[in-house]
């Protein structure tokens, strides 16, 4: 664990986290689409638990409609920016902390557990699970968790497609083009089907919804969407609202968000 967060300290430090989900139109339909979704299901006087916070993008926002936020983020780096920007007033409880081991916190304590950045850095089975064990845990009987994880196809069509890497993404990949999940490359992707089989384990949760946070978006589409007019960007959000739970376009997305309910 120590060799993985030295890779990442390194990332993010040269890494622009914080402006990752605002830098473009294309990078803001994730933003758009995941708070649309965490707020059907949000409700006045909730409780909330961020795994992962990074920067701070979701913990700042909820923080500013008054919900009182505990954060937790691995990254040094990004949880002093996090700190940054808690404003006085906010309830905002921001602490350094790995996602497979959240035992500062009592079991059945948040209404609303978010866990968007862990799974693109967990490369084992049992690391998956020791975060996912350890965010239902500290979930009440009926509240919501939130998890995020990044496709196979993300790096092939970003890196192989767009950037002109499809070389060095056959060279990597099977026969199959199944990307590795190796730390030095510093994210981990997974299959729709895989990810779901590992969440079908858990008896004490239940799947309320799937669906892709940017969908093309993340990959090729951005170079036509940044070049949208505000009028038409409008339009193209509508869509991916509209299709981001079709199952037959959700493999096409960057990034996958799983929605469960504690039983």
């Amino acid at each position: 664990m120590d060799s993985v967060k030295d890779i990442l300290n390194n990332y993010y430090a040269e890494y622009d986290e914080d402006g990752r989900l605002e830098k473009d139109k294309a990078h803001s339909i994730e933003f758009i689409t995941t708070t649309k979704y965490v707020e059907q299901y949000l409700k006045p006087g909730d409780k909330i638990l961020e795994i992962g916070a990074g920067t701070g993008r979701y913990t700042i926002y909820y923080a500013k409609k008054d919900f009182e936020v505990d954060a937790v983020e691995l990254i040094e780096s990004n949880l002093e920016k996090l700190k940054e920007k808690i404003e006085p007033g906010m309830k905002v409880n921001a602490v350094q902390g790995n996602s497979m081991d959240l035992s500062r916190y009592n079991d059945n304590t948040f209404d609303v557990t978010l866990c968007f950045g862990p799974l693109y850095h967990l490369f084992s089975d049992e690391d998956v699970e020791k975060t996912i064990s350890e965010a239902i845990r500290v979930t009440k009987n009926g509240g919501k968790i939130f998890f995020a994880y990044i496709t196979n196809e993300a790096p092939i069509f970003n890196y192989g497609l767009r950037k002109g890497y499809l070389k060095e993404i056959e060279e990597m990949c099977d026969e199959n083009f199944k990307v590795p999940n190796i730390p030095e490359e510093i994210f981990a992707v997974r299959y729709i089907k895989d990810f779901n089989k590992i969440m079908s384990n858990y008896k004490n949760i239940k799947k309320v919804k799937e669906l892709a946070t940017d969908g093309i978006a993340g990959g090729v589409g951005a170079i036509y969407i940044n070049k949208l007019s505000d009028e038409d960007f409008k339009i193209w959000v509508k869509y991916h609202l509209a299709t981001c739970e079709r199952e037959d376009l959700m493999g096409c997305s960057n990034h996958i968000l799983y929605i469960a309910e504690k039983i």
